[in-house]
């Protein structure tokens, strides 16, 4: 084994803290989402403004891509940064205020009517979507710095274990709010629970130690991004497929932005249960990411991205078949199941592409190169809905989880599994 550099014996003994606060962080983000959820809580709020299918399935599209779209423009800065932290702090700013811009946009509509509404409703969802965008790489770059690779994996899905549970609970509570007070002031008070718990999630974060990176080399005369994300598209083709897993992603769950909806509609769902398929959405999504995270940095992530486009594939066919709300707790346990696949163990096997120096732009091409299937896939799906119906989503959802699967299976490989690979051939190399 190699002797460890000064900045991974400062990181290795600051680990413990970093854990503690990162995790802590990750709790109050989910509380927080748990009273202001892209599933269930904002999408029954624009449904309460508007029958449209395509604006309800707009909520957690714009939230997706404007988390995705940035990345790869910032890369280039993120990839100089010696402290990603700064960055991370300013930036994340901006995906927790508009919340409270969505509290007071709720408060305001019987005065500013339900057309502005939901104007300022969108302006504050891409402003915050737009937000996390800016925060992501630098926040992925610096989670991978201060946590050693072979625990990120089980870091990730921790982290949104802790947060999951509190989604869980705290979507439970919102939903008995919605019930028990009038609109719009059960959303206004949701989303002004969210934002206090925004709040506190903040401080958590800042109180992360990272080192400064004096041994990283960064060119003078850096050349501009897409000269660095020409070569690895053209050179990395395992990283070309698993880029096309992640573009099929959002429409093999293309179903999901609508089971709410769906159910609303078919089923007569009400809030208090609503509030409860969260909670099995969230629950689900906490086992998930604890299980997948640690096995994924055993048996590789790959396996866990099949066993995720499978759960895709079986949730989109419940639905197909649904009788019943009853049928809606399977559903949405294994679209959580999904969800953990797509995001966290999506994540866990992106940052193992590359090197320190190229991460960032890794990082940014598997989000940004993503970003038009994220938005398109619900326009398109609220599209078939309005003039279709549910069922043509669901069927989408199929056929394309089954491609996803046959691709992963056959195509994709894990890389850490291949730099282990590499690893070792120069070691016999230089041994030789």
């Amino acid at each position: 084994m190699l002797p460890l550099t000064d900045i991974e014996k400062t990181i290795r003994q600051d680990l413990r803290h970093n854990l503690i606060v990162n995790l802590l962080d990750g709790g109050f983000f989910g509380a927080a989402l748990g009273f202001a959820s892209f599933s269930t809580i904002l999408p029954l709020f624009v449904a309460s403004l508007t029958h449209s299918a395509i604006l309800i399935g707009l909520v957690p599209a714009i939230h997706s891509v404007g988390w995705q779209l940035p990345q790869l423009f910032t890369a280039g800065h993120v990839s100089r940064l010696r402290r990603y932290k700064p960055h991370v702090m300013l930036m994340t700013i901006h995906e927790r205020v508009p919340f409270l811009g969505i509290a007071v946009t709720a408060l305001l509509i019987p005065t500013i009517g339900i057309k502005l509404g939901l104007f300022l409703t969108f302006l504050c969802l891409a402003w915050q979507g737009l937000g996390g965008g800016f925060t992501a790489n630098a926040w992925i770059s610096m989670i991978s710095k201060i946590i050693p690779s072979d625990s990120r994996g089980t870091f990730f899905g921790g982290q949104s274990a802790v947060a999951n549970i509190l989604i869980s609970v705290a979507a439970i509570g919102a939903g008995y709010l919605l019930e028990s007070l009038a609109s719009p002031l059960n959303f206004a008070t949701c989303f002004l629970i969210a934002s206090a718990f925004f709040t506190v999630s903040w401080f958590m974060l800042a109180q992360t130690r990272e080192p400064v990176d004096t041994e990283k080399v960064i060119d003078e005369n850096e050349p501009p991004f897409w000269h660095g994300a020409k070569r690895i598209l053209k050179q990395d083709h395992n990283f070309d497929w698993f880029l096309a897993t992640r573009f099929l992603a959002p429409f093999a769950t293309l179903g999901f932005s609508f089971y709410i909806l769906y159910a609303l509609r078919r089923f007569e769902l009400n809030p208090v249960t609503a509030g409860y398929l969260t909670a099995s959405l969230t629950i689900s999504q906490t086992v998930a990411n604890i299980g997948m995270g640690w096995i994924g940095d055993r048996i590789g992530h790959r396996h866990m991205l099949i066993l995720g486009s499978v759960a895709a594939l079986i949730s989109s066919m419940l639905a197909w078949f649904a009788t019943s709300i009853a049928w809606f707790y399977p559903i949405f346990i294994l679209a959580g199941i999904a969800n953990v696949s797509i995001w966290t163990t999506g994540i866990a096997m992106m940052v193992n592409f590359g090197n320190e120096k190229d991460r960032p732009l890794y990082v940014g091409l598997a989000q940004t190169l993503t970003a038009p299937a994220t938005i398109g896939a619900p326009l398109i799906g609220g599209l078939i809905v309005d003039l279709i119906g549910f069922q043509a989503t669901f069927a989408i959802s199929i056929l394309i989880s089954i491609l996803m699967t046959i691709i992963l299976f056959l195509l994709v490989r894990d890389p850490q599994k291949q730099l282990s690979i590499r690893s070792v051939g120069l070691l016999e190399d230089t041994a030789n």
